[in-house]
C-alpha cells in the first residue's frame, strides 16, 4: 500500500502511512478471535446456571450488545484502535491526520454492515485496493482512513538528505549544530509533518532560527527543510 500526501489549508504537506491490506486482515482476524472467545465464555456461563428462557434472552441481549458494538466502542474510546489494530500498530484517523469525532466513527461503523458483514469483506478489500488511500466505503463516507504506526529505520531517519549537484546553501550558520542535534531536528520535523502537527513545526523553526541568530523569510516548513539541506551540504563538503 502506497503512502499519500495531502496539503492542509496552512500549506503544510502531511504524509499518511497507509496500513497494508495484510495488516488490516490480520487485525480483523485477531478481533474476530477475541469476539469468538467472548461468545464462548458467555455461552458457558449461561449453560452453568439453571435459568428460564426469558432470563436467558435478557442475558444474551445484555452481553450481546458489547459484541454488536465491538468496533465502534473500541475505536471511539481507544483513539481509533481495537485490540487487533493495536497489535498490528494500526489506527483510524481522519484524512488530515487528526482524531476522528464520534460521528466519523459512527458512520464507518454503520457502513461496516455493507463493507464487511454482507460481503464477507470482499467489497472492503476491492475498495481499499482501488482507492489508494486505504479507505473502504465506510472510510470514504466518514473521511477517515487506517494508518500504520510501525516505525522502520530508513534513509529519511538518518541525518542524510539528497542534495542536487548544483545546490546553493543559504544559511552557513547551520554549522552551529552537531550531528546529533541536526538528527533530532530532522526527526521532529518529519514526525510533525506525518502527524500534521503544525504547532511543532512553528516552534521548531522559531527555536532553530534563534540558535542560528537569524530571521528567516520563507515559511517555517520550507525554512527547516532548507536548514537540513544546508547542514548536509556544509558537513558533506568539509
Amino acid at each position: 500500500m502506497n503512502n499519500f500526501q495531502i496539503e492542509t489549508a496552512q500549506n503544510v504537506n502531511i504524509i499518511q502511512n497507509v496500513a497494508g491490506i495484510g495488516d488490516r486482515i490480520l487485525a480483523y482476524l485477531i478481533d474476530s478471535l477475541i469476539m469468538i472467545a467472548y461468545v464462548i465464555i458467555i455461552v458457558l456461563v449461561m449453560s452453568i446456571g439453571d435459568v428460564n428462557d426469558d432470563l436467558n434472552f435478557i442475558i444474551a441481549m445484555t452481553f450481546g450488545l458489547p459484541l454488536f458494538l465491538y468496533h465502534l466502542l473500541w475505536e471511539m474510546f481507544w483513539n481509533g484502535r481495537s485490540p487487533g489494530k493495536a497489535v498490528m500498530k494500526l489506527r483510524v484517523v481522519k484524512l488530515d491526520g487528526s482524531r476522528p469525532a464520534f460521528s466519523n466513527y459512527l458512520i464507518r461503523w454503520l457502513l461496516r454492515i455493507i463493507d464487511i458483514s454482507l460481503t464477507s469483506g470482499a467489497l472492503a478489500l476491492v475498495t481499499v485496493l482501488l482507492n489508494g488511500k486505504g479507505q473502504r466505503l465506510g472510510d470514504l463516507a466518514a473521511t477517515t482512513t487506517v494508518i500504520s504506526e510501525k516505525m522502520s529505520v530508513n534513509f529519511r531517519q538518518t541525518i542524510l538528505v539528497d542534495i542536487p549537484l548544483d545546490y546553493h546553501p543559504k544559511y552557513p550558520q547551520v554549522t552551529v549544530f552537531t550531528d546529533l542535534e541536526m538528527q533530532t531536528i530532522k526527526n521532529m520535523f518529519i514526525q510533525a509533518k506525518i502527524n500534521g502537527n503544525h504547532n511543532v513545526i512553528l516552534k521548531l523553526s522559531a527555536r532553530v532560527s534563534k540558535v542560528m541568530e537569524i530571521t528567516f523569510e520563507e515559511t517555517p516548513i520550507l525554512f527547516i527543510d532548507r536548514v537540513i539541506k544546508d547542514y548536509n551540504f556544509y558537513t558533506q563538503n568539509n
